[in-house]
């Protein structure tokens, strides 16, 4: 009697119907998996939410950060030029993130591990960082972190957040929030600053004081270079105008 079933090398080929059922059977042990941890995240997220504090105070702690240094609150609408250049440096899916983004979540492990911060947090979870967890990178901070920067997202309007992100900002040179950085730097208000200028104070929040334009110049301006081409990146300005932009003066005061 001839075999009905063929051989590919060694092993018999596995017939249509038998590899369908073992695909449907992964199929649902990964749709349960899937469900186990939507579950999990919840049931997180929901502790989360309860032991951390309410974010409804996040202005007046920026307030008294303000205050804490003599420094003026920013007044009037936040900076075009600023807030462009600020996000397609630091957080350039701001508008279409609930307070925390993904991808970057992916990387937090890593951050915890290595001791060291990946990047990619959004404006939201460097707000609560610095309002509520005094920088910290342990893993129950960042955890908290997260669910202090969805509240964030919850309570206050992107452009709020924006202007507490920028208030609440240190800008080396002893400049704590961008009027004083403005008026300190360039003597001119936020709304008066200049793509050269804006685009150097974007540049100042990874780390204000090695970028230091006055001290650091060399560096600031590498930085400033980093933060045009970030500009060209997200479409805001086309590289000609970087590069226009990249030969303008600060205009320092007393530079």
């Amino acid at each position: 009697m001839v075999s009905t079933v063929t051989r590919t090398g060694s092993r018999a080929a596995v017939p249509p119907v038998q590899r369908r059922a073992r695909g449907r059977g992964v199929f649902r042990r990964l749709v349960r998996t899937l469900v186990a941890l939507a579950l999990l995240g919840a049931v997180l997220l929901g502790a989360g939410w309860a032991l951390t504090p309410s974010v409804e105070d996040a202005a007046t702690r920026v307030s008294t950060h303000l205050a804490a240094h003599s420094a003026p609150a920013l007044q009037g609408a936040v900076p075009a030029r600023l807030a462009a250049a600020l996000l397609a440096t630091e957080n350039s899916r701001f508008y279409s993130t609930p307070g925390v983004d993904p991808v970057s979540l992916l990387r937090a492990p890593i951050g915890v591990l290595s001791g060291r911060d990946p990047g990619g947090a959004t404006l939201e979870q460097q707000l609560a960082k610095n309002l509520y967890e005094r920088g910290s990178m342990s893993l129950t901070a960042r955890a908290a972190e997260v669910v202090l920067a969805l509240k964030l997202d919850r309570t206050w309007s992107k452009q709020q957040i924006l202007r507490m992100y920028l208030d609440d900002g240190y800008y080396g040179h002893g400049f704590y929030g961008l009027t004083d950085a403005s008026t300190g730097y360039f003597g001119v208000r936020p709304a008066d600053l200049s793509w050269a200028q804006a685009s150097l104070l974007a540049g100042l929040f990874q780390a204000p004081s090695a970028y230091d334009p006055v001290k650091h110049p060399d560096a600031a301006r590498a930085r400033q270079a980093h933060v045009l081409a970030r500009l060209v990146a997200v479409g805001t300005l086309t590289r000609a105008q970087a590069d226009r932009i990249a030969k303008e003066p600060w205009d320092l005061q007393g530079g």
